[in-house]
């Protein structure tokens, strides 16, 4: 099996506040991009709302605690989303298989993973021309040409101990090789009051 969306293009679309963050505006296909720092789940869903949207298959592996209600306000097709829960020596056997047939695939790897078991996936990855989103609260060695970092966050919506939480404002940097050496920062919404990703 091969990626069935967008086969033919080399990138797979974005959303507008993410594609400011991307070197090409768009999510290369074979690349792994790895999101990191506090709310690095809120920020992998943004960035696969937008191949999502546009008809690709998602899916994603070690992301047990992912809120399906908030993908699907980020933007996530959820009758395009699979979510893959496995055992824990089993991820590296689920991600291949996923990256063989499916678009995007968003994995939360063990932080314990083997460096041989990471090069093989992404090595799986690029043949196939998935995009791998690896979820890395904290800088992990997950070889990625492209790293998505939330350097700051604030919730708003409480004001002295009352009221509800209703949007997060986050600094995100994006750093990586090659055309992607010179870090860029934008301000999100992540999520805006309305649920979903907008620039701040």
């Amino acid at each position: 099996m091969r990626p069935v969306a967008a086969s033919r293009t080399r990138l797979l679309p974005a959303l507008p506040p993410i594609a400011a963050l991307l070197p090409d505006g768009g999510l290369r296909r074979g690349s792994v991009v790895r999101c990191t720092g506090e709310g690095a789940s809120s920020l992998a869903m943004a960035v696969a709302a937008g191949p999502s949207a546009a008809g690709s298959w998602c899916a994603t592996v070690g992301m047990e605690e992912m809120g399906v209600l908030a993908a699907a306000g980020y933007g996530l097709d959820l009758e395009r989303l699979a979510l893959v829960r496995t055992a824990p020596g089993e991820w590296t056997v689920a991600t291949a298989v996923l990256v063989d047939g499916i678009d995007l695939v968003v994995l939360a790897p063990p932080r314990r993973a083997r460096p041989a078991a990471e090069r093989t996936i992404v090595a799986r990855a690029r043949e196939r021309g998935a995009v791998l989103l690896v979820v890395e609260e904290r800088p992990g060695s997950f070889p990625a040409e492209l790293e998505l970092e939330v350097e700051a966050a604030q919730w708003q919506g409480l004001a002295e101990g009352a009221g509800r939480l209703r949007s997060r404002r986050v600094t995100v940097v994006a750093r990586g090789r090659g055309v992607a050496a010179r870090p860029v920062r934008q301000e999100l919404w992540l999520p805006a009051a309305t649920g979903k990703v907008v620039a701040a």
